[in-house]
């Protein structure tokens, strides 16, 4: 499946942005989809993830209550809609996919995804 992520800018602190994700090449709905972020000089991290049928969702701590990860499948796209965003924000975000193995299934770990779109960056301004 062939990813293509897009969505990210420049945003003032407290300001908004929403990510997309376009999947293509595979049947979308049978894949868990996950959000990572890279920020300069630091190890990518685990974000946001979804099932494949949209019935679970989880978040990093750091973002829980101001991101929000939803997926449309006739559209075959995920969405990552940022909230308050702050600073500490910043970062080249990714998404990546995987086919699912259960309902509910999702994913935290890099390891776990197959494959990976190119990322788009995001800069949150103090």
């Amino acid at each position: 499946v062939q990813l293509q992520a897009s969505g990210g800018g420049l945003v003032q602190a407290g300001g908004s942005l929403r990510l997309s994700c376009a999947a293509s090449g595979r049947t979308f709905s049978n894949y868990v989809m996950g959000w990572f972020r890279q920020a300069p000089g630091k190890e990518r991290e685990f974000v946001a993830a979804i099932s494949w049928s949209g019935g679970s969702r989880d978040y990093a701590d750091s973002v829980k209550g101001r991101f929000t990860i939803s997926r449309n499948n006739a559209e075959n796209t995920v969405y990552l809609q940022m909230n308050s965003l702050k600073p500490e924000d910043t970062a080249v975000y990714s998404c990546a996919a995987v086919r699912a193995r259960t309902y509910f299934g999702i994913y935290y770990r890099e390891s776990e995804y197959d494959y990976w779109g190119q990322g788009t960056q995001v800069t949150v301004s103090a």
